[in-house]
């Protein structure tokens, strides 16, 4: 390292320990002095001290780095902490070691920052200033999560890292067959997403409002916000409200379809992005423009835990059937099959058409697979509007159904302006 690069490692591990000081400090800044382990200073000097022994290893030991100093280094840091955090909380009546832990991985990061990557030192120092930063909101979201939802999510992990690596990667059946771990990834995507809306709505609440409400649930499902909202419209004396909630869950669900086709099959994706972000920033501006005319904001039923076993299993078979019928019509019928299909099985979910459209790459053509989305697009928003009327109050639907017609109409001359029809 030549003496800049010593400079600017040096002074990220300085950083980073400032950082991380300045919570600290802030957190106990109506303290005395003297009454807390470590402020800004101390933090601080974790963080050069920890850059000051990856020099010393790199320039002291023979050969090139070898770690000795920096453990040697760590391990007198970790008696201090340890010592003042026992003497802090005999007195405090505390049992909390967040702050001796920090003040070790301080050190770590400083060391780090020196002697290995500073990309790594500085994104994890960041990530742990966030993280302390966060008490109240994680602790809070601790209290209000159940059972059932945290179970959720440790399904969603035994899935990712237990299951997926024992699941077989070689597809089976006729018409090219399915994947059965390509099949887990998509479920294991696809429930995430929805699973990070859940919890959304539930940290959130809708007592802010039908817009919020509508919006996050759309990661859940815009179908079954969509008809929690037309419920909600019948006892409503102003259809505003849960109209502009509707349209929010269409307009994320349209943002949601074009992220999930980039990261899927982002050929397809750049093609279907323009006219779906299009698409879905109207929706957007036509739910606030409700709202802002006198919109009310009352609680809306949301839909429930998208990660239950059984909502699993479901979208498992869904995508299969779908992934199946979709080849075998497209190989039987031609591109008209796979149309009809996708606009059938869009009434009920456009998600299962729109990664079954992108599993079918590159044996389809671009031309095709687009007009297959947006076909399972605009026929899953008819069906919103229809699904609407029937359970929702007449001024409700209109207002969907204009926001809906708008968005659509949008969405396909941005498409084809850009001649991706």
């Amino acid at each position: 390292m030549d003496l800049i690069d010593i400079f600017q490692r040096l002074g990220l591990a300085i950083a980073i320990g400032a950082a991380v000081g300045v919570e600290r400090h802030w957190r106990e800044r109506d303290e005395p002095e003297g009454a807390r382990i470590a402020g800004i200073r101390t933090f601080t000097l974790i963080g050069m001290t920890g850059g000051i022994a990856g020099l010393l290893d790199g320039v002291l030991t023979p050969g090139g780095v070898s770690g000795l100093i920096v453990a040697s280094f760590l391990l007198a840091i970790a008696v201090v902490l340890l010592r003042f955090g026992l003497m802090e909380a005999r007195a405090e009546g505390s049992f909390s070691a967040t702050t001796v832990i920090a003040g070790i991985t301080t050190f770590g990061l400083g060391a780090l920052a020196v002697m290995g990557d500073m990309a790594v030192a500085s994104a994890a120092g960041a990530a742990m200033v966030t993280l302390l930063a966060s008490r109240e909101f994680l602790h809070g979201a601790i209290r209000r999560l159940t059972w059932v939802e945290l179970r959720s999510a440790v399904v969603l992990l035994a899935m990712g890292f237990v299951i997926l690596p024992l699941i077989p990667a070689d597809p089976y059946g006729p018409f090219g067959g399915v994947s059965p771990r390509s099949l887990v990834i998509l479920v294991i995507l696809l429930a995430s997403i929805s699973y990070v809306g859940y919890v959304a709505v539930r940290l959130i609440g809708g007592g802010r409002g039908d817009l919020v409400a509508g919006g996050v649930g759309g990661l859940v499902s815009s179908t079954a916000t969509t008809l929690a909202m037309a419920r909600h419209s019948l006892a409503s004396a102003n259809a505003a409200g849960p109209a502009a909630g509707a349209i929010a869950a269409g307009s994320v669900s349209l943002i949601r379809t074009a992220l999930l086709m980039l990261a899927l099959a982002p050929s397809l994706g750049e093609r279907l992005l323009p006219g779906l972000l299009v698409a879905g920033a109207l929706m957007l501006v036509i739910a606030f423009s409700l709202v802002a005319r006198g919109g009310v904001t009352a609680e809306a039923e949301l839909p429930g835990n998208p990660f239950e076993l059984a909502q699993v299993v479901k979208m498992a078979l869904l995508i299969t059937v779908i992934a199946f019928i979709a080849r075998a019509a497209s190989q039987i019928f031609g591109d008209g099959g796979l149309y009809v299909v996708s606009a059938l099985t869009a009434l009920a979910d456009v998600d299962a058409v729109s990664v079954t459209v992108a599993g079918m790459l590159p044996a389809l053509s671009l031309d095709v697979a687009t007009l297959a989305v947006g076909i399972a697009v605009a026929a899953n928003m008819a069906a919103k509007v229809v699904y609407a009327g029937a359970a929702g109050s007449a001024g409700f639907t209109l207002r969907l159904g204009a926001a809906s017609l708008i968005a659509v109409a949008a969405g396909l001359i941005v498409t084809f302006a850009a001649g991706h029809v």
